[in-house]
């Protein structure tokens, strides 16, 4: 290893350095003294401070010296030698001879150097300065090389002698002075080397793979540059047999081929390989190929480098004997083995140039070659052919010499051949082209295998294309040229068009232009340039065919231009021509691509160049030839119809360019005599014909003319010389041809041609007419087939229909004749076929046929058509499956015929389309559906074909345009379906045509409009849906056509056939729906459907029944609902149906709906003393109409107006004189409903139910039932009740837009004479009120209309009135105008039930609802009369007064009562304790709502939770709770209060308030010490219960006794036990010296002692003394409080103080009777 960086020395760099050897040598000198690891890093430190600085000669050898005695002391591992070596190579580095002579040092005994010395030293000999010692190294080495035997010794000795013999052959290599400093001679180291070869080989065997034997063989290939020639040269044998035997091991192929090739360069250097060297060439090449075969990878160096040198061993042994490689390799080409045949292919690539090309290597390379090819691609298709059309000979460019050698047949001629091996092959082929192999007899073989690959089909290499390109560049262009227009050679022609033009370009820009002429003089040379010309125009017509054909073709073209003459001067117009022309073409191609070209544009182009080509040569006999041989090349072409086609355009601008009327005879005979046998041959003549026509018109027709007298001439016809069954054949060719060119000229000439078109006609009648052939069915198809192609080309020029063609009569009666004699029973040709399309052809030619004509014409060909067998039975009668598929092809084939004759006749005279249609009418309604649907397809066309005609200048009168538009309608739903899908496209056709004539007809008159774009209809449309066709065919018809129409299609109501009779109940609802306003025989229609109804039809047609009297009752309303009500009561189910379709049909349903109410508002303004039965059948009607869920949009529509009218007619109903179990509504039972038997009330409730329902207002009558409204609402006394109750319910159910309707509707009704709108109006019109956005939209008059109402005599006004006032209380906003309403309502507490019930409400809404702080002051003003309605006899009037309460008790409490608002509310509580004892449960919720606000107002909260939760089951509970709680708390004075009210209802009249009351006084009582209480007091209860002994209940008594018995037991004498409170206050009074008597307390005030008055002052004044103070502080407080008395007073004034004292003093004492003891008013300050 050396170091590439160095150091200046200075002294510190020396001081350094000598301090680090120092202590390393001192180390490395002892044993054991560094460890392994130390060592390694002391020898690496060691080895860089060498490298980088510069040392003594002393101190190298002493390191050096310690370095090497270290590695014989030491075991070294692998790291620690290398890191060894490198020490002593930076030694080295200094001193090269210092390292190397310490490999000379004797060693011990079989003993070697130390590995690291040996290595160091081998790369140190590659040092400049080794050279000196290479001699004695050697010497020392040598003997090394028998005594190593461990692998790592022997590659340390392996790199010793590889640096030995590089430098030497390095010295020797540079000359004698280089040599001179070696301390060895060559001679002396020929002989060293010659020793070390023996010894690698003797001594180490090299027997087994591995590093030895490579880098042996390493050294012994520098070894044979140092052994002398001579020498070398004897021992070849021994070194192959020894390379071979490594070969056999499997060594690295690389490290064998370097040494063989090493060898063979060493003996190349020599000049000489020897006797050895050739007897072993075939061992060598075998060792070669081996090499050479193997696979070459990329990223593997030493396969590459294996390749290289191989081939280049072959290279040298080449040099040495070519002739015995050659051999061998041609030997190897003729192998089986496709590697080894590579092998030799690129080794001849490699060598081939430095053999000597003799005549025989040539055979012999050639054979070995042609052998290859035929093994790659079979001998029998390289047999190249050179047999060219036209006038050129035949080449045979493939015929084997006697050397040519069989070739070897193999298991599948492409197996084992790839893509490498056809590389290597074509590149050693342009290595013979380069030699001029290819002009060699064998050659062509070479040459067709080249053109084989360059086909487009066989690669797509790029490589291999140019490969094979430039092998064809070195062809002669002549040789080049044929084999690009041979026909074999198409898919090679790119690259064989690229070859020769380069070619001819490059000639002639070395001024050697390339005349293909001077070759005419040899034709068998090279074809001929008409040949050429036809070919490359011919490869240029698909011009994007592997993307150049058309180029390549053009190109090729341009490069050998002017193609007719040996010098350029002559026919130089040509020359110019396509200098402008081919550019032009070239810029064309380049400008499109294959989508974007037309191709028929470019075909034209193609003609016209060839055409102006022609003209620039301008000779016949040029001409003539060409078209010679085009004709030839139409012969040899077979299966590519696009070229052959384009030939006979070819030939005929050929022809056309010419002036000549011979030539164009003798050309156009010669064609006529060519073959007839293709369609593709007859139509390809016609075309040239046609063409030439367009100069040579008269010329051509009296050639075709002279050709058709063969089908005539009995004489020289040669039609009769050919066998009897080729005959007719042939007659029919001819034929075929020349009415082909007929029909062609006729295209391109027509109006030229037209005087001719008589006399053709003519001739084409002669040739049947006259035909010397057997005539039968085969001939006259043929003829017919052929003669309808000529006028079928003959009807599409575009000639006036004035033009006349006498033979047309003729010819059409001729066919009409032949059509008539074809059997209707089979169908064996297109005889009838072709006969109606001749007939059709004709038809804008003069003489126009006459009426009889054209009808016998039409009724022959039906006839012949129609009636022909089923489709099945056709095919089944065939002899053969696909002679039925034809059968079928060939029906549809002549019905396709009959219909373009039919066609003909509208175009001839658009107004016989009625005419065509009625002739087709028996065939319409046939009961064959065969003939059925063959005729309706007929009636499609035909009217499809008049509908796009566009041409309605003749008006078509459909006389029968009702009965059409029936018939086709029906079928729309005919048995067969393609009958009905027919039917629609015949309808749909049929309205075009009327929608059009209605167009044309409103722009003459200067109506035009634009098509209503929302009407579609389409035969999809109409399709099946014959509601569709009445809608769009409706505005055709007259009032008398729809109203027969109905009529008729009643009849067909009760057809057997299911789809019939519901196609006729379609239609008649469709027209019906569409013009049932303009029906007449209204009654006669309506009968006539309840007759059909009443018989048994199908149901879905008996629905579609239904559904045509629905739309007819919707049109015409007033007359068809009055006759269905007229029907006698019950209705049948027929009817009831009938009904309920009625509602169905929202417009119908509206409609119908509208009338019965018109009858129902009716009858309410006339007074009848019998009931009308019209009314009562109308709310039948209704019923079943609204019973069904279709009819709800109807109802929510007329929702209002329908429920009144009900409503009327239902109070209408029960003033009536209804018979009993009178029945006017009957239903049987159903699977979705119950029977009903109704009566007219029934029947009216059930209706006003049907209305809510239907109104969507389910809810409503929901609300109806769960409060009996329907039982209220059928009786004439509670009629009112339900219908407040009901009307209760819309306002709560219904939106607000709704109850506007409805009030919209009833404010006429408010003052109406009829009392029953009356009632029905003011009873809707309170409960409407209700609503906040009915109140809030109300007039001024409000009021007034309910003050009104209230002041009615009769109670049922009274009781609306009220209800209105209290509905309208609900509402704020309306307070202040109730509020004066107050002292009205106090009126009506003592009236009826419902009237005071209704006062009571008012009342309670105003108070409720009013937001001002007055509503105390209300509160007082009706709180005395509301007191008795609580335990008022009448249970509604209880309820509602004490729930009256309650709200007001919520209400005052909002506004903080005061002190007389408080003493009115102790008023309410005994009447609610009693009441809450009544077993009612509503009283008891009352009473429990009251109380609890009550106790809320007053403060006593310990009871509120108590009243809350009361019930029926623990009510007396809660009355015994709230007595103890009156006891306990002290307020005795509120208690006897209580008490003295209970007395008062001792004397009731009720004996539930008897009993309420003695329960209540029982219980205080009970829970009272009556020993403490007054004897006056007990004396006053004690006489209050004595009343109760004489009362006339027995309970009453029995309870009063029980009461007076408890009352006696409590007087009795008891402890007294004193409370603390009491001692306290003896106490007090003790010590302040007034003395306490013992007292009694009072429950009632009256009773007062004048001692306690005494004893009382006396104890004020004590008290006031005492609290003086205090009250001087307070008194400007006092003066100024406030005084509470339900509201606020004013402040009292100090000049007002003195006045109102006395008035304060009172109030006080009021409250101290009113309030509990202990407790002050909440209002006192």
């Amino acid at each position: 290893m050396t170091v590439a960086m160095e150091y200046e020395v200075n002294s510190s760099d020396w001081d350094i350095l000598g301090r680090s050897i120092e202590y390393i040598m001192e180390a490395l000198q002892v044993s054991g003294q560094l460890s392994p690891e130390e060592a390694l890093e002391v020898l690496k430190l060691l080895a860089v401070r060498i490298s980088n600085n510069k040392m003594s000669t002393g101190l190298c050898r002493k390191l050096t010296d310690i370095i090497i005695n270290y590695l014989r002391m030491t075991k070294l591992e692998e790291e620690l030698e290398e890191v060894s070596t490198m020490v002593l190579m930076a030694l080295g580095s200094h001193y090269p001879g210092v390292v190397i002579i310490k490999l000379l040092n004797k060693p011990r005994l079989r003993s070697l150097p130390p590995r690291s010395l040996l290595v160091a030293v081998g790369k140190l000999n590659l040092s400049p300065g080794a050279a000196a010692y290479i001699g004695v190294t050697w010497e020392h080495v040598l003997p090394l090389l028998r005594v190593a035997v461990e692998e790592k010794d022997r590659l340390a000795l392996c790199q010793v002698l590889s640096g030995l013999a590089i430098n030497a052959q390095k010295h020797l290599n540079l000359g004698p002075k280089d040599t001179e400093a070696m301390d060895i001679s060559p001679e002396a180291l020929n002989i060293k080397a010659y020793l070390t070869l023996r010894v690698i080989f003797n001594r180490w065997l090299l027997k087994n793979r591995g590093k030895v034997t490579e880098q042996a063989l390493v050294i012994v290939g520098h070894l044979f540059f140092l052994i002398s020639p001579s020498k070398l040269r004897s021992q070849v044998n021994w070194l192959v047999r020894r390379l071979m035997a490594l070969v056999s091991i499997q060594l690295e192929p690389f490290y064998i081929s370097q040494c063989l090739c090493q060898l063979l360069d060493a003996l190349v250097q020599s000049g000489y390989g020897g006797i050895n060297l050739e007897s072993q060439v075939e061992n060598i090449t075998n060792m070669l190929f081996k090499l050479v075969s193997l696979k070459v990878l990329s990223r593997d160096s030493l396969s590459v480098e294996n390749h290289s040198l191989a081939m280049r061993g072959f290279y040298n042994l080449t040099k040495l004997h070519n002739e015995q490689v050659v051999i061998l390799l041609l030997k190897t080409l003729a192998s089986r083995d496709p590697a080894r045949i590579l092998c030799a292919l690129q080794v001849f690539q490699k060598v081939f140039r430095e053999v000597n090309q003799t005549e025989l290597l040539k055979r012999q390379v050639m054979n070995s070659v042609i052998v290859v090819i035929q093994e790659e691609c079979g001998q029998a298709s390289l047999q190249l052919s050179g047999s060219l059309h036209g006038d050129s000979c035949h080449f045979d460019l493939s015929e084997p010499t006697k050397d040519f050698l069989p070739p070897r047949r193999m298991e599948g001629a492409d197996k084992g051949w790839n893509l490498q091996v056809r590389m290597a092959l074509l590149g050693f082929l342009e290595i013979l082209a380069e030699y001029g192999y290819l002009r060699l007899p064998q050659g062509n073989v070479i040459i067709s295998y080249i053109i084989k690959l360059s086909q487009w089909d066989f690669s797509h290499e790029e490589d291999m294309q140019l490969l094979c390109l430039r092998i064809l560049k070195m062809l002669p262009l002549p040789k080049l040229v044929n084999f690009v227009c041979h026909p074999t050679n198409f898919k090679a022609f790119l690259i064989l068009s690229k070859a020769a033009t380069e070619i001819a370009v490059q000639s002639s820009a070395r001024g050697h232009f390339p005349y293909l002429s001077k070759f005419h003089r040899s034709p068998a040379l090279i074809i001929s340039p008409q040949t050429l010309l036809t070919q490359l125009v011919l490869f240029a017509l698909r011009p994007y065919r592997q993307k150049e054909f058309g180029v390549r073709s053009l190109k090729l073209l341009s490069a050998l231009h002017p193609i007719t003459s040996l010098h350029p001067v002559i026919n130089s117009c040509i020359g110019q021509l396509w200098k402008k022309v081919i550019p032009e073409m070239l810029q064309t191609l380049d400008d499109y691509d294959e989508g974007s070209l037309n191709q028929g544009t470019w075909e034209q182009r193609l003609l016209q160049f060839s055409s102006q080509s022609l003209v620039a040569i301008s000779d016949d006999g040029w001409m003539e030839q060409l078209t010679m041989g085009v004709l030839n090349r139409i012969t040899y072409l077979r299966d590519n119809d696009e070229e052959k086609a384009f030939l006979y355009r070819f030939l005929g601008y050929t022809l056309s360019t010419t002036n000549n009327p011979q030539l164009v005879k003798k050309i156009l005979w010669s064609i006529l005599k060519t073959s007839h046998e293709e369609l593709l041959e007859r139509e390809g003549i016609a075309v040239a014909f046609s063409i030439v026509s367009m100069r040579h018109l008269q010329v051509v027709l009296d050639e075709v003319e002279e050709f058709g007298t063969a089908l005539t001439n009995q004489d020289a016809s040669p039609i009769l010389k050919l066998k009897q069954e080729l005959q007719q054949r042939e007659w029919g060719l001819v034929c075929s041809t020349i009415y082909f060119i007929y029909a062609k000229i006729i295209l391109e000439n027509t109006a030229a041609v037209f005087k001719h078109v008589d006399s053709i006609l003519a001739l084409t009648l002669q040739h049947y007419q006259n035909c010397i052939v057997e005539k039968d069915n085969n001939l006259k198809l043929c003829y017919l087939e052929t003669l309808s192609q000529l006028t079928s080309v003959l009807s599409q020029q575009k000639i006036m229909i004035q033009s006349n063609i006498p033979h047309k009569l003729e010819i059409v009666a001729f066919m009409v004749d032949v059509i008539r004699k074809e059997p209707i029973n089979t169908l064996s040709s297109p005889i009838r076929q072709n006969a109606m399309s001749i007939i059709t052809d004709f038809r804008k030619f003069k003489p126009i046929l006459e009426n009889e004509s054209w009808v016998e014409l039409l009724r022959t060909c039906l006839g012949s058509v129609l009636a022909l067998p089923p489709s099945d039975i056709l095919k089944r009668d065939a002899s053969s499956p696909s002679q039925g598929l034809a059968v079928l092809d060939l029906f549809r084939v002549t019905m396709h015929a009959l219909h373009t004759l039919m066609e003909a006749v509208v175009i001839e005279d658009p107004s016989k389309v009625p005419l065509c249609l009625e002739m087709l009418d028996p065939w319409l309604n046939s009961h064959k559906d065969n003939e059925r649907e063959r005729a309706m397809w007929i009636t499609a066309r035909v009217l499809g074909f008049t509908a796009q005609m566009n041409n309605f200048e003749v008006e078509i009168q459909f006389a029968r345009l009702g009965r059409l538009v029936r018939m086709l309608a029906i079928r729309c739903q005919d048995s067969v379906d393609n009958i009905s899908f027919l039917s629609s496209q015949a309808v749909y056709n049929l309205y075009c045509i009327l929608l059009q004539q209605k167009q044309m007809l409103k722009k003459r008159q200067g109506m035009w409009e634009e098509e209503d774009k929302t009407v579609a209809y389409s035969a999809h449309v109409f399709h099946n849906n014959t509601y569709k066709i009445a809608k769009a065919f409706a505005e055709y018809f007259t009032q008398i056509q729809v109203t027969n129409l109905v009529l008729t299609a009643m009849e067909s109501l009760t057809d057997s056939k299911v789809k019939m009779s519901l196609a006729a109940a379609q239609l008649m609802s469709a027209v019906m729906k569409e013009r049932g306003r303009d029906m007449i025989k209204i009654s006669e229609v309506v009968e006539g459907i309840l007759e059909r109804l009443h018989m048994q039809l199908e149901p879905s047609t008996r629905e579609e029944t239904l559904k045509a009297m629905c739309a007819l009752a919707g049109s015409n309303t007033p007359a068809v609902v009055p006759m269905l009500l007229s029907k006698s009561l019950p209705w049948d189910r027929t009817k009831l149906a009938l009904w309920k379709a009625f509602g169905a049909q929202r417009e119908t349903a509206i409609n119908i709906l509208q009338v019965l109410i018109a009858i129902l508002e009716k009858k309410n303004r006339e007074e009848t003393k019998e009931m009308a039965l019209q009314p009562v059948a109308a709310v039948c009607a209704l019923h079943e109409m609204l019973s069904g869920p279709l009819c709800h949009e109807a109802i929510q529509e007329l929702y209002p107006r329908l429920l009144l009218a009900v409503l009327c007619h239902l109070y209408w109903v029960m003033e009536q004189n209804i018979p009993q179990k009178l029945l006017v509504y009957s239903s049987e039972e159903t699977a979705r409903r119950k029977s009903k038997h109704l009566d007219p009330t029934s029947c009216a409730l059930e209706v006003v139910r049907l209305v809510l329902v239907g109104a969507a207002y389910e809810g409503v009558a929901e609300y109806a039932r769960q409060r009996n409204c329907w039982d209220l609402l059928s009786s004439p006394k509670t009629y009112y009740i339900g219908m407040m109750d009901l009307a209760s319910g819309i306002v709560k159910k219904c939106e607000p837009n709704i109850l506007q309707r409805i009030l919209n509707h009833i404010k006429n009704m408010l003052y109406s004479v009829d009392h029953r709108q009356r009632l029905m109006a003011r009873t809707l019109y309170v409960q409407l009120l209700w609503h906040r956005s009915v109140a809030e939209t109300i007039g001024q008059d409000c009021v007034g209309n309910l003050i009104h109402w209230a002041k009615e005599p009769s109670l049922i006004m009274k009781e609306i009135g009220l209800r209105g006032i209290s509905n309208l209380a609900l509402h704020p906003t309306h307070s202040k105008d109730l509020k004066s309403l107050v002292p009205f309502l106090r009126t009506f507490l003592k009236g009826e039930l419902r009237v005071t019930v209704q006062a009571v409400k008012g009342l309670r809404n105003i108070i409720y609802h009013r937001p001002g702080e007055d509503t105390k002051l209300l509160f007082c003003d009706v709180s005395r009369q509301l007191c008795p309605l609580i335990n008022d006899e009448r249970d509604q009037v209880r309820v509602s007064a004490t729930s009256a309460l309650g709200h007001m008790l919520h209400r005052v409490f909002q506004f903080k009562p005061g002190m007389l608002v408080r003493k009115e509310i102790y008023s309410f509580l005994l009447p609610l304790l009693l009441s809450i004892q009544d077993n009612n449960v509503e009283v008891v919720k009352a009473c429990r709502r009251a109380l609890t606000e009550w106790t809320n107002v007053i403060g006593w909260s310990s009871l509120t939770q108590m009243f809350r939760h009361t019930t029926l089951s623990d009510h007396i509970q809660v009355l015994e709770e709230t007595c103890k709680f009156l006891v306990s708390s002290g307020r005795l004075h509120l208690v006897g209060e209580l008490l003295t009210q209970s007395f008062g209802f001792l004397s009731s009249s009720q004996v539930f308030l008897r009993m309420a009351a003695l329960n209540f006084i029982e219980l205080i009582i009970k829970n009272i010490q009556m020993s403490s209480i007054h004897e006056d007091d007990v004396e006053e209860i004690q006489t209050n219960l004595e009343c109760m002994r004489n009362d006339s209940q027995a309970s009453v008594r029995l309870m009063a006794r029980d009461i007076m018995q408890k009352l006696d037991m409590s007087l009795k004498p008891q402890a007294s036990r004193i409370s603390r409170l009491s001692q306290m206050s003896i106490t007090f009074l003790r010590a302040s010296g007034i003395k306490s008597p013992k007292r009694k307390k009072h429950l009632f005030k009256g009773l007062l002692r004048e001692e306690e008055d005494d004893y009382q002052k006396r104890l004020w004044l004590w008290c006031r003394g005492i609290t003086r103070p205090f009250y001087m502080r307070c008194r400007q407080q006092v003066h100024n409080a406030w005084l509470v008395m339900g509201t606020r007073l004013q402040r009292l004034q100090p000049e007002r103080r003195s006045g109102q004292t006395q008035h304060v003093q009172k109030v006080q004492f009021q409250a101290s009777h009113v309030c509990p003891e202990g407790t002050a008013a909440p209002d006192q300050p």
